[in-house]
């Protein structure tokens, strides 16, 4: 391999990850305001492997209605930066750098390209890389828990993976009350992560635990507004990160957006730039942590997308990339 290539995953096609090859491409060259990263660590999510399979079909209006527009996948990347375009002073060659890439993906690469405006920060001192790609996951969930105000009360169900171990930190972040739901097998960990009561749902119903709250969180996509509704305080939200059965969530939050509610809605992150620095801060402060499940080498990637899309991954799977 020569200097002016790399490593990448490509996708090519749309289907399981077998569809997924490794492959020496061209090194990407930094535009004007533009940095490069040599990527050390990324992961695979649950936006990774609905782009793989193009779900829901209509998702194919962004990503590419016959095949992929972004044949790497991968929004997450921690590394150093090794080049910089014309007019970058914000960083320097040799800064350790986190991120996302949500709109051009590219991380499943030895090299990635992005704006150096873009959703990228300075990972806290002596926090690994394989520690800091917390992006995706804590992106989805602020879409909800930047409601939250002081003295709030919250209950999120699912506060085990990448999206709901992040939303119950920038919950308690926030200065929220936060009830979590789990299984047996987490309970300990929702306790960690800053829970003030841990509901286990394998041996109480949730729904009946006589409390109201101002945001009900589903954050695994496994209950609905209709199961939850007693548990929403007068003008509590409901928010959830799947469609909901028969895509209901969808279509609530549709109508109750049109009335000027947002009883139910569907979080749609925005400002990622921000975002990223916001979880820096939070980071360095020791208010937010990853909570990895396990770690693959890129050469195994396939298998790192097998395990997320069984959809039983305790917080995050990081690929090592260098």
């Amino acid at each position: 391999m020569t200097s002016e290539t790399m490593k990448a995953v490509i996708c090519e096609r749309y289907g399981s990850p077998d569809v997924l090859e490794i492959r020496t491409v061209p090194r990407p060259v930094p535009a004007k305001g533009e940095v490069r990263v040599k990527v050390c660590a990324s992961t695979v999510n649950r936006t990774d492997t609905a782009t793989l399979r193009a779900h829901p079909f209509f998702a194919r209006a962004m990503t590419g209605l016959i095949r992929p527009k972004m044949q790497i996948l991968g929004m997450d990347f921690a590394g150093e930066i090794d080049m910089l375009g014309d007019g970058v002073t914000t960083f320097a060659i040799g800064d350790r750098v986190f991120g996302m890439s949500p709109d051009m993906f590219g991380a499943h690469a030895e090299y990635l390209c992005l704006p150096a405006n873009g959703a990228i920060a300075k990972i806290p001192e002596n926090l690994p890389f394989h520690q800091a790609v917390v992006g995706e996951g804590a992106w989805y969930a602020n879409g909800t828990t930047q409601v939250l105000s002081e003295g709030q009360r919250c209950l999120i169900y699912g506060a085990s993976g990448a999206i709901g171990t992040a939303a119950v930190q920038l919950a308690k972040a926030q200065g929220a009350y936060v009830v979590t739901v789990v299984g047996t097998r987490h309970m300990d960990l929702a306790a960690a992560l800053g829970a003030d009561r841990v509901v286990n749902y394998e041996t109480q119903d949730f729904t009946a635990l006589g409390e109201t709250f101002d945001l009900v969180f589903d954050a695994v996509g496994k209950t609905s507004f209709f199961e939850c509704r007693p548990l929403l305080a007068k003008d509590g939200i409901f928010s959830a990160t799947d469609l909901g059965p028969g895509w209901s969530n969808i279509i609530l939050g549709s109508f109750y957006g049109a009335t000027g509610s947002k009883r139910v809605r569907v979080p749609f992150p925005e400002g990622a730039p921000g975002f990223i620095q916001k979880l820096a801060n939070l980071m360095s402060q020791g208010k937010f942590q990853g909570v990895f499940d396990r770690r693959y080498p890129m050469d195994k990637i396939t298998d790192a997308f097998r395990y997320v899309e069984k959809g039983q991954k305790t917080g995050i799977v990081v690929v090592d990339v260098c």
